[in-house]
């Protein structure tokens, strides 16, 4: 999803647009992010360099944004461990909430240079897309030590690119969605070892959504087998599987590596809210994923929502609806701007698809 803006502050002059059609553009930009969130089974996984839709979003950014690129948020020439910023121009007169956006790809794939929630500048925030360390380069953690490092940076530097650092969200579809969940569930927990400095700097962040993303590395394989729904295409601990590829060993072999890797293991009271979107015919991450995620979050009283998509899959042309784009607007709203906006989740009826039929074996 990428975008023209929504008028909103006074800071932030870029082309106008009506409200509806602010939601439909931010819709079919979400749907976007959705559909390209993942590499299909046993493709082969590209880098950074080779997303198709990055370049068409650089030479269209939206007038009224400008865009600071490839900032490394840890020390070194590795071109994994950078952002990009998009800010409005003129400046805000006042220091805005930040979204921070994380890909998807397997953990193997993807680019910050394709982000979703550019639209958002125009509604009064600073954006942030991230990039990070793909399991072929360096397994678990090292991809959510990435990520954390990238928000201890943003608010070591929030200052200078004037955004408040006690109201950061983050948003992730897919691996990107198990990403910010884990950047929720435990962020200030000191569970992974920090790099990149600003060690002062919290990794904590106040709002997280969560776009289908794994949750439970333990169950995964059974949830998959046991969804009447759908079968799920990958074949777990073999080369194509991003899930054991991620940690490096086989799923079931080492429960450690396992729970460290998983997001609900980190649930506790103290976790910020979190909005889930899933499809229930997924063929990548089981659905029960994230009702088991949910279940965790409810048993200790987080503020948590989960928004059903009857019979889509990993993305799909229901996750592009504008009612979609208007709950994450007021999710983000609500929890980064305090604005006294309702979170409805959706009519399920409204957003039922026919589920995609299994291709032949």
């Amino acid at each position: 999803m990428m975008n023209r803006q929504f008028p909103g502050t006074k800071s932030c002059r870029i082309a106008r647009l009506g409200a509806w059609t602010f939601l439909a553009v931010g819709a079919a930009l979400i749907a976007s992010w959705s559909v390209a969130a993942e590499p299909q089974a046993g493709a082969k996984a590209k880098g950074p360099a080779a997303a198709k839709p990055a370049a068409k979003q650089a030479e269209a950014l939206p007038r009224g944004v400008r865009a600071d690129k490839d900032i490394p948020y840890v020390p070194g020439d590795d071109k994994a461990q950078r952002l990009d910023l998009y800010l409005p121009e003129p400046a805000a007169e006042t220091p805005l909430p930040l979204i921070v956006c994380i890909h998807g790809g397997g953990w193997r794939g993807g680019s910050k240079a394709w982000c979703p929630m550019l639209y958002m500048v125009g509604r009064g925030y600073a954006v942030a897309s991230v990039e990070y360390r793909f399991s072929q380069q360096a397994v678990f953690p090292a991809q959510i030590q990435d990520c954390q490092a990238a928000i201890r940076w943003l608010r070591a530097n929030s200052q200078k690119y004037h955004f408040d650092p006690q109201r950061i969200g983050v948003i992730g579809a897919s691996a990107g969605g198990h990403l910010v969940a884990l950047l929720g569930t435990a962020g200030g927990k000191q569970s992974f070892a920090p790099i990149g400095g600003n060690d002062d700097q919290s990794d904590r962040v106040q709002a997280v959504c969560d776009y289908y993303g794994p949750t439970d590395f333990s169950t995964v394989m059974q949830q998959a087998a046991d969804d009447p729904n759908v079968k799920n295409i990958f074949q777990f601990n073999t080369p194509s599987d991003p899930y054991s590829g991620l940690i490096g060993v086989n799923l079931g072999s080492d429960q450690q590596k396992s729970d460290a890797v998983s997001p609900v293991h980190y649930v506790s009271q103290d976790n910020p809210p979190i909005l889930i979107l899933h499809g229930t015919h997924d063929a990548l991450v089981p659905y029960a994923q994230s009702t088991e995620l949910v279940a965790a979050l409810k048993a200790k009283g987080v503020d948590v929502l989960l928004q059903t998509l009857p019979g889509s899959g990993h993305g799909g042309p229901a996750f592009g609806k504008p009612a979609l784009a208007a709950l994450v607007t007021n999710f983000f709203d609500r929890h980064l701007k305090g604005a006294d906006v309702k979170i409805e989740l959706a009519p399920e009826a409204e957003l039922a698809v026919p589920p995609a039929q299994p291709s032949p074996k």
